[in-house]
C-alpha cells in the first residue's frame, strides 16, 4: 500500500473512530464544560498521548500477542473499569459551587500535569485498543514499510486524536456554550460522571473475548 493511501486510510478510520461517543469523549467534556477551555484542551493533550502506548505495542506485534492473552487482557479490563468507576463517583459527588467562588480560580488549582494525566490513563487503559489497532495497522502495514514512515503514521494518529479533541474542547468552552452552563457545572459533573460510570460498569461485567 502506497504512504499516502496508508495515510489516507488512518485518517478516515480514526477519525470515525475518535468520533464515536466513548470515556474519551466524556471526559474532555467534562472537563471543557466544567472547567473550562485550559483543561479541556490538557486532557485531549493526555489523551493523544496515550495513543503512544498503543501504536508502541501494535507496531512490533503485541497487540496480537494481547489479543490471544486472555490473563492480560482480563488485567487492563479490570484496571480500566476501576478507574472510570473512580471517575464516575467522583462526578456523582460532585457539589454546586458557592456563591462566592471563582471558576477561573478552580481551573488554576488544577494542575497541568494532573489534567494530561487524566486523559493519558483514560486512553492508555482501553483494554478495546489492542484489537483496534491491530486492526488499523493490519489495514496499512506491510512487511517493507520503513520504520520512519511507520513512527510518521504513528505520530499522524496522535495528531488526528489531539485535532478532534481539541475542537470538542473549543467548541464546548465557547463563552455563549459555557454561559448555559455557568449555573448547572455540578449536574454537568454528575450526568457525565453518570455516563462515566456507566461505561466502568459495562466493561466491568461485559465478557473478554
Amino acid at each position: 500500500m502506497e504512504l499516502l493511501q496508508a495515510f489516507l486510510t488512518v485518517t478516515v478510520v480514526h477519525l470515525l473512530a475518535a468520533a464515536s461517543p466513548g470515556p474519551d469523549f466524556v471526559m474532555v467534556s467534562q472537563q471543557s464544560l466544567v472547567h473550562g477551555r485550559r483543561a479541556g484542551l490538557l486532557c485531549s493533550l493526555g489523551i493523544a498521548l496515550g495513543l503512544s502506548v498503543h501504536i508502541v505495542y501494535s507496531s512490533i506485534g503485541m497487540a496480537s500477542l494481547m489479543s490471544q492473552s486472555s490473563g492480560l487482557l482480563w488485567v487492563i479490563k479490570y484496571l480500566a473499569a476501576a478507574y472510570l468507576i473512580y471517575l464516575g463517583i467522583k462526578g456523582l459527588r460532585s457539589r454546586a459551587a458557592s456563591s462566592t467562588s471563582e471558576a477561573p480560580g478552580e481551573v488554576l488549582r488544577r494542575s497541568a500535569w494532573k489534567l494530561v494525566s487524566m486523559g493519558f490513563l483514560c486512553n492508555a487503559i482501553n483494554p478495546k485498543a489492542p484489537l483496534y489497532f491491530l486492526s488499523v495497522f493490519s489495514l496499512v502495514l506491510t512487511p517493507d514499510m520503513p520504520p520512519l514512515q511507520l513512527a510518521a503514521l504513528g505520530l499522524w494518529m496522535m495528531l488526528l486524536q489531539f485535532g478532534w479533541f481539541s475542537s470538542v474542547a473549543l467548541l464546548l468552552s465557547w463563552p455563549a456554550v459555557k454561559r448555559r452552563f455557568l449555573r448547572i457545572g455540578h449536574w454537568v459533573d454528575r450526568v457525565l460522571g453518570m455516563v462515566m460510570l456507566g461505561f466502568g460498569l459495562r466493561l466491568l461485567f461485559s465478557r473478554t473475548n
